[in-house]
Parts: C-alpha cells; structure tokens; sequence
C-alpha cells in the first residue's frame, strides 16, 4: 500500500488558526522597564513536575528562564501564533483537522496542544495500520449473509452500529468533537475483536471498515480517500464522497440477553445478565441470588423496583 502524503491545508482550518480562535501558551521576559518581551511557545522548552504541571521554562536559544504567562488567545502582541503549514508540513492536513475538531466543541474556544496534535497523528497511523492488517479480509469478503453469525460476529456487529448510530446523530448536532470520540471507539472496539478466519468474520470486518472510513471522512478526508481506494470499496461502492452513508441496522442493535445493573439501597452492587424478554419475576429472583448483592440484604427485602432494561433497585 502508498504512505499516505502531506496534503495542503484546508482554507477553512488555517482561518481558524489565525484569526484568533484559539488559545495558545504565552512566556516572556520582563525588562527593567516594565516592558515584556514574549516568546514563541514553539521558542521555548518546558519542564514539567510528576503530574504533568509546568514548572520552569527556558528559551531554547540562550538557556536561559522566562516567565509562564497563561493561556491567551493567538495574537501578535503575545507572540504565541503557530505557523499553520508547519504544522502540516510536520504531521499533514488529516492531523491538523482531526486535532481542532476534537479538542474542543465548535463554538467554543480551542485551546492548542502540541501533545494533543501528535495524539491525533498516533490514532491516524493505528487507522493507516489497522487497514493495511485488514486488507486481505476485506478482499477476501463478500456479501455478507448476517443472518447466520456466530455470538462474536454478533457482538462486534451490534457495537459497531450501536458507535455508528451515536456518530450519525452526533453530526446532525454539528457535535464533530464527539464525532472523532466516536471514531476513536470504533477503531478501538474494530482493533480489539477476536474473530475467526471465515467469510462470515471477513464480511463483518469489512462492513464495520467502510463504515469507519465513511464516518471519518469528513474530519480527515485524505486518509480515508486512500485507503477507500487501496481496500477496494471504491469498486462496490464508488468514490468515497459519493458512497452511501452507511445506515444503522435496526437488526444488527437486537440482543437476546442484556445486562442489567443492581442497586441496594441506592447504591451500586453489581449487574447480572437476562434475557431481553425476560419477565419481573424472573428479574427479581436473579438479582436476590446474586452472591454480591446478598452480602448487602439481610432477610426479605422491603421493596425491589425494576425499571425494565436498566436497573434493580433494591430496598432493604
């Protein structure tokens, strides 16, 4: 597969970066006269305590101290701009944009992160490997018959569309720091899944796939065009930008069981699982035999509320 390249910035984020929406550290010098000369964050290195609180700073050119001012917003007087291109230069247009739509909600101020920038430059890499992994799965895939799947195929299926049914409503609420959260849970939840090698595990791999990069693809566009490309969706599916958006599956979120937690007394105790149509009797008399919660009930209970679905309250 191609490394995906540096990409040019796009116009609307570089706007965002100097137009002053965004909140950068400040250090400076102060002279006799009670003037101050500041610093470039980017100028000056930072040693940090245990907990991650800055301690000191000093200028890198000379060694010697500065002051830590505090968090202000990008200005020239405060010199404490950033150079957008270098940015991209250093992590590409993907990393600038998945880190100022998920540092903070649009119409709040954002405050930038070195740390946080290379933060999102490691999640794009796991992406870029995790598909590459993949590939010969998704080749390998057809048409998935999703009537017939093994517990675990059930389960990775169900997350997958329960993650794709936040990040649909979480782009209809223009919320596109959630959005990221989300995509960062499906990575997770697609990375963490322990199937086996068959046509049914390869076509759930491989629709979970191109649901991750159709949600991704408005945050980093670059990434997710490449690799729509080299795993062959764009064949079944056309261009990425053209591509459906993916729909949740009404059938894929059924379970047979769910997990219920317990309370006593309004605390909580534990959980058990149920079957989803399970009646209150039965529900009851789960929650009394499990081994936790009788270490906090003496005798009958006063009174057991379930609130079906959720939760066992009970009131000892």
């Amino acid at each position: 597969m191609r490394d995906f390249g540096l990409i040019k910035f796009d116009e609307p984020f570089t706007n965002l970066l100097t137009q002053g929406m965004v909140l950068n550290e400040t250090y400076y010098r102060e002279e006799a006269s009670g003037k101050k000369t500041w610093y470039n964050p980017a100028d000056v290195q930072l040693e940090l305590d245990e907990k991650g609180r800055p301690v000191s700073a000093t200028l890198i050119t000379d060694r010697q101290p500065v002051a830590i001012g505090g968090t202000e917003k990008m200005s020239k007087s405060k010199n404490n701009g950033i150079d957008p291109q270098a940015q991209i230069d250093q992590y590409g247009a993907d990393t600038a944009r998945l880190f100022t739509m998920f540092a903070s909600p649009p119409e709040q101020t954002l405050e930038w992160s070195g740390a946080g920038v290379e933060g999102a430059n490691r999640f794009l890499r796991r992406v870029w490997t995790y598909a590459y992994n993949q590939s010969a799965r998704v080749a390998a895939a057809t048409t998935g018959d999703f009537s017939k799947l093994t517990e675990a195929q059930k389960t990775l299926r169900r997350e997958l569309h329960k993650i794709l049914q936040q990040a649909d409503n979480d782009y209809k609420r223009i919320q596109y720091n959630t959005v990221v959260s989300a995509s960062m849970k499906m990575l997770n939840t697609l990375e963490g899944a322990k199937l086996d090698d068959t046509p049914a595990s390869n076509a759930v791999i491989a629709e979970g796939l191109s649901i991750f990069l159709r949600i991704l693809n408005p945050v980093a566009p670059h990434i997710t065009h490449a690799l729509w490309q080299e795993l062959g969706f764009a064949k079944a599916h056309g261009d990425i930008l053209d591509a459906e958006w993916p729909q949740v599956d009404a059938s894929a979120l059924e379970q047979a069981e769910i997990e219920m937690m317990i309370q006593v007394n309004g605390k909580l105790r534990g959980s058990i699982i149920v079957a989803k149509d399970a009646d209150k009797a039965t529900i009851e008399a789960a929650a009394l035999a499990n081994e936790t919660v009788q270490k906090f009930i003496e005798g009958t209970p006063k009174k057991i509320i379930v609130v079906p679905g959720k939760l066992v309250n009970i009131v000892a």
